[in-house]
């Protein structure tokens, strides 16, 4: 049975068929397909100024209409966020929307007809995190801001469906503040990594349970005054805080196994995933736990229950495209052996050079994991300034990840497990990785094996064979964009920040 699976988002549309996990924003390089002005979005007037609805119309008259007719199942799944252009969208669609209230009680509930396969937000997030796994059983948690039917909610090993939205819907508050200290919409991530220059206050402690405890989860009257006159950093630092400690509350007694699976968006949190990590003998992280999974969550509960089989997805499901050195115009290229390219590059790397790594297809989810990566040496302690400041144009607070190999991580960490999808926030025990120790003491590793990146391996173990340490400093291939996808975007990139060098498979770009 074929099987076409889509997430009908108002801004964060991805499609996938088996094969190809289309992430719009790579395409139409804006992220989260937001214009620019989304530093405060309280309401659906002010979205309506930041989301374009033509778009979403035409990205389903593109991608809805064709493979609704040419697969035997239409799979798909839904978000909150923009309500009212999500049901114009799929009342045009598909003519009636009932199935919008659907509310499961198992993971494996589903609302199908003759021709589509309906399920909940948190059962797509929890179905592609879980039978990613590879666990014959696990606890599941599905935890972000907004779904459809729930915010948060918990999966025993039976599969049933415990609600946790009244107790822990914390994600949209991570939103809410991100927007209130000035960082905008969507952007709970650089609260993340500020969280580790700050200390505890009780006043937004205070502050943060009336917002919990109110119905309509607003924060309380006063809350203005209270985040203008306290640091940034406290309110980031006083929120993981209190996410760390709601989850242990709420989530710990349910605990039924010794597996954990985590998705959603809150699942980018690498403080919590560690946490539970200590809880659970196997944590596993997918690599795209939020909306920008959906559609693979979608397409692998169809997959399992119809066709009564475990699709894996690729961690590498991007297009594929072919490099011609005509993009490389007004560059000095040359294209090269690899074992040759790898070790310039890895020499060039230890030398003190920034590289653009752009290999085969694109990632899945909002982190690089090797092939669409910018490279540096983790020994450089100003090498975060550096980056920050030339290549990325953005806050100097924010830390860069470790990719190392996986052999020799407790070398270098203290945590218990392997990380390849760059999932956890683990403390660091070597003093010779200051460029991607943060500054509380900690790294969001990436633990790499030939088997998972043979081209990414063979680079760092050059590395580590010209140095003596066995990672290296890795980062988003993108300047204030979404990750770059196609070559011409990587070429693009290269032109307008400080990289020093641009390596797309063979070929050795240079300015």
């Amino acid at each position: 049975m074929k099987i076409f699976a889509i997430a009908v988002n108002i801004h964060d549309h991805n499609h996938y068929d088996g094969r190809l996990h289309y992430q719009a924003e790579r395409y139409t390089r804006r992220k989260h397909n937001l214009n620019d002005d989304r530093s405060r979005i309280e309401n659906l007037n002010q979205m309506r100024g930041v989301i374009n609805p033509d778009y979403s119309r035409n990205f389903f008259k593109e991608h809805f209409e064709p493979n609704l007719n040419a697969a035997d199942i239409f799979a798909f799944t839904c978000s909150n966020l923009g309500q009212e252009f999500v049901i114009d969208l799929l009342e045009e669609s598909l003519g009636e929307t009932s199935f919008l209230n659907f509310k499961p009680d198992n993971l494996w509930d589903y609302y199908k007809t003759n021709k589509y396969y309906y399920i909940d937000h948190h059962q797509s997030h929890a179905a592609y995190a879980f039978l990613s796994s590879g666990f014959e059983e696990s606890d599941i948690l599905a935890i972000d801001g907004r779904g459809w039917q729930f915010t948060c909610i918990f999966i025993g090993k039976d599969g049933n469906i415990v609600d946790l939205s009244d107790s822990l819907s914390i994600g949209g508050l991570w939103n809410r503040l991100a927007q209130d200290i000035g960082f905008g919409y969507l952007c709970a991530g650089k609260v993340m990594g500020l969280a580790g220059y700050g200390k505890f206050n009780s006043e937004i402690r205070d502050m943060i349970g009336k917002y919990l405890n109110n119905p309509n989860h607003k924060l309380p009257d006063g809350a203005r005054d209270i985040l203008n006159r306290t640091p940034k950093e406290d309110v980031a630092f006083t929120l993981q805080y209190i996410t760390e400690a709601l989850i242990k509350q709420y989530v710990y007694p349910l605990k039924s196994c010794n597996n954990l699976c985590i998705a959603g968006g809150v699942a980018y949190n690498g403080y919590v995933n560690e946490m539970m990590a200590k809880h659970y003998d196997n944590v596993f992280v997918p690599p795209a736990p939020g909306d920008e999974g959906q559609s693979l969550g979608a397409y692998m509960h169809a997959d399992y229950v119809l066709n009564h089989n475990v699709h894996y997805p690729d961690v590498y499901s991007g297009d594929s495209y072919i490099v011609q050195s005509e993009i490389f115009e007004g560059l000095v290229w040359e294209n090269k052996d690899f074992c040759l390219l790898a070790k310039e590059v890895a020499q060039a790397i230890a030398e003190g050079k920034i590289v653009g790594w752009y290999q085969n297809k694109s990632e899945s989810g909002n982190r690089a994991l090797g092939n669409r990566s910018i490279l540096a040496d983790p020994r450089n302690p100003n090498i975060k300034d550096i980056i920050n400041s030339k290549i990325k144009l953005r806050e100097d607070f924010r830390p860069f990840a470790p990719s190392v190999l996986q052999e020799y991580y407790k070398e270098y960490f203290d945590t218990n497990q392997p990380s390849p999808y760059m999932s956890r926030i683990v403390p660091v025990i070597n003093d010779k990785i200051p460029g991607v120790t943060h500054v509380d003491g900690t790294a969001r590793i990436q633990t790499v094996t030939r088997d998972q990146n043979q081209r990414f391996y063979d680079l760092i173990c050059e590395f580590y064979s010209q140095t003596g340490i066995p990672m290296l400093l890795n980062t988003s291939f993108n300047c204030q964009e979404p990750i770059v996808e196609t070559p011409a975007d990587a070429v693009a990139t290269f032109n307008k920040c400080g990289l020093d060098i641009l390596v797309i498979g063979n070929w050795m770009v240079t300015k």
